[in-house]
């Protein structure tokens, strides 16, 4: 296998995405698929699935788990989480996918392997395969060549199983526009607020106070702390090592025609007859009468762009019908194939498109072209030069990982090298004050470190990074007295919350009582109504802010049931809210929409069907888990 994939390596630049390694890991774990039948955890259907499987799955996951939440990652947080299952869970489901692939008769050539790992963008360069950084790259990760492709190959088949099981999956235009409608469906509210902040006077005794701290001791625990020394490796200061010829600039340029041609676009205005679904034929042709009638004006040298301000029936009409610039695949069928025909200035006879009837009229044609290779070699050099460039800055910091164990072997390295070696103020989770462009990434990757270890070489967007901490400073839990000001404030907030949650909930119930608007009740408490204007789910409220649950709640409202069933907890206080106004988006806008609402819906509906054929062939299997792994 290494001697096809050296085949076809070449000598040229590294577009390294580092992020971009080993799908396969994401999902299946490390492992030989085959390996010997050493202290099992569980057998499927005679598969056995050793402790050197396990233990290896496991680990993969609790590293990703680790990038994700940093040194807060603890044994109670993998416990929650269920790491142990799901890592045995996941090779279970490898073992019944791969039976299922060889039942099957499925293969996976090496013609077949060896394109998927050569189009996998952690192993180019320029995107162009490079063995050397393909060993390199694995090398990281602490896997050979032969194990990793050994973990592609599988993949591979189970994708194959995949794509057998999920390959019916359709989605209806029908179900597309539901789902379009539901997502972009807006509601207008009306609310009164009800603002802690506005109950001045509070109580608070000494015994409250203190009582609040002992019940609650950690959440005024002191922040972690740690101190970092670093090594960046800017991919800028390695550009005047790069050279690139040429000959390398033809190769890319070859190699990535699309990049470099823009496709035809039309820009365009039109008039729409609308015509509902399934409208009848007396309908139909009536419209088409109204959308000749005024092709005659438009033909007769009326002003397009005011007939369709006065005649057109689309959301576009308050803009003299004015579409833009769009490339054909953007509109329906029958509306792009006959725009993309037609020469600027002409208008089309009536064009009928599910929306209704379009007049058209084309204002320019940009034909596709091809930015010639002289015109684009500049950017390409930049580009291959400064992918490179990250290459070398990337290769010297594993030069220095390589030969950096513990201590000051860190420093050593550095002065050997001439490098600058960086050392941070002490910092939370927060991440350092200054000096690092992405304090936050930053500081995930320094407090999953122990103190004095060494991290592998890490990306931010302004480089590669290695870290070391330096000291560490646990969280702790203060004395009362320390904190006793803070904890005041707490009960006091405490206190004034709930009473804005009692005088908004005896508010709703007189509204709900008596049936009087909410403008006049709320003028009886001194409190102001306002309105949101319309908005949609998941997108801030107008007036409020995010507030998932008063998003979710006002959604459920209808004309009959305008009132919620109890107040709603908001960024600021409580909210007692009211429909106001409910509507639906326009038709016509879905085209521009459908294909990437019908990929949205079709990978959700294939992820439920192999859901459901998965646990269609588990209860087929014989799964025998060993006593201490079921949890």
């Amino acid at each position: 296998m290494l001697r096809l994939m050296r085949d076809y390596a070449t000598s040229w630049m590294i577009k390294f995405i580092l992020g971009a390694i080993v799908l396969v890991f994401v999902f299946w774990g490390v492992g030989s698929f085959d390996s010997g039948s050493a202290g099992k955890v569980a057998v499927v259907n005679d598969h056995v699935i050793t402790i050197e499987e396990y233990r290896d799955a496991y680990n993969n996951l609790v590293d990703r788990m680790r990038s994700t939440f940093g040194g807060s990652l603890d044994e109670d947080m993998i416990k929650a989480l269920g790491l142990r299952r799901q890592a045995l869970d996941q090779l279970i489901n490898e073992a019944l996918l791969v039976q299922q692939a060889q039942a099957l008769d499925f293969r996976v050539t090496d013609e077949e392997l060896a394109l998927a790992i050569r189009n996998i963008p952690a192993f180019q360069r320029a995107g162009i395969f490079d063995s050397r950084l393909y060993q390199n790259v694995l090398g990281r990760y602490r896997m050979t060549p032969e194990e990793f492709e050994a973990a592609q190959r599988r993949a591979m088949l189970a994708q194959k199983v995949r794509t057998l099981v999920t390959r019916t999956v359709q989605v209806s235009e029908d179900e597309a526009l539901s789902w379009y409608k539901w997502q972009n469906a807006e509601v207008d509210l009306n609310f009164v607020h009800f603002s802690p902040a506005a109950y001045e006077t509070v109580d608070v005794t000494v015994d409250e106070v203190r009582n609040r701290f002992e019940q609650n001791p950690e959440r005024y625990k002191t922040e972690e702390k740690v101190k970092v020394r670093y090594i960046r490796f800017a991919p800028e200061d390695y550009l005047d090592s790069v050279s690139v010829s040429d000959e390398q600039l033809r190769q890319y340029y070859d190699a990535h025609p699309e990049e470099f041609r823009t496709p035809k676009t039309v820009e365009a205005r039109h008039i729409l007859f609308k015509l509902p679904q399934g409208a009848d034929e007396k309908t139909v042709q009536a419209q088409r009468e109204k959308a000749l009638e005024v092709l005659k004006k438009a033909r007769a040298g009326e002003d397009f762009a005011e007939l369709a301000r006065q005649y057109s029936e689309g959301p576009s009409a308050e803009q003299g019908g004015y579409l833009g610039t769009f490339k054909k695949e953007d509109m329906v069928a029958p509306f792009s194939e006959k725009a993309f025909s037609m020469k600027p200035g002409e208008v089309s006879d009536p064009v009928r498109t599910r929306f209704g009837w379009h007049l058209i009229r084309v204002e320019k044609v940009n034909e596709a072209a091809q930015t010639p290779f002289a015109a684009a070699k500049d950017d390409i050099r930049r580009k291959i030069t400064m992918a490179e460039a990250r290459t070398l800055a990337y290769e010297e910091a594993g030069a220095v990982y390589d030969v950096s164990f513990e201590g000051d072997d860190l420093v050593r390295a550095a002065e050997e090298r001439d490098l600058s070696v960086q050392t941070t103020d002490l910092f939370t989770r927060r991440g350092p004050a200054k000096g690092i462009q992405e304090p936050g990434e930053f500081a995930k990757a320094a407090f999953a470190l122990k103190p004095m270890e060494i991290s592998e070489v890490k990306e931010f967007s302004d480089g590669y990074y290695l870290l070391q901490v330096l000291e560490s400073i646990p969280a702790e839990v203060p004395e009362f007295e320390a904190v006793a000001g803070e904890v005041r404030a707490d009960v006091i907030q405490q206190k004034k919350d709930l009473r804005a949650k009692e005088d908004a909930a005896a508010f709703l119930e007189a509204l709900r009582a008596d049936g009087e608007s909410m403008e006049k009740k709320s003028s009886a408490v001194a409190r102001p109504m306002q309105s949101t204007g319309f908005f949609k789910r998941g997108e801030q409220i107008p007036q409020i802010g995010y507030a998932q649950e008063i998003s979710q709640a006002a959604f459920l409202l209808t004309e009959k049931t305008p009132l919620p069933d109890s107040p709603l907890k908001g960024p600021i206080g409580y909210y007692v809210i009211r429909l106001k106004d409910r509507r639906e988006p326009p038709a016509e806008e879905f085209s521009g929409q459908r294909a990437g609402v019908e990929q949205s819906l079709r990978q959700q509906k294939e992820q439920r069907a192999f859901g459901e054929w998965l646990a269609q062939v588990k209860e087929k299997s014989e799964i025998a888990i060993e006593q201490e792994f079921v949890e």
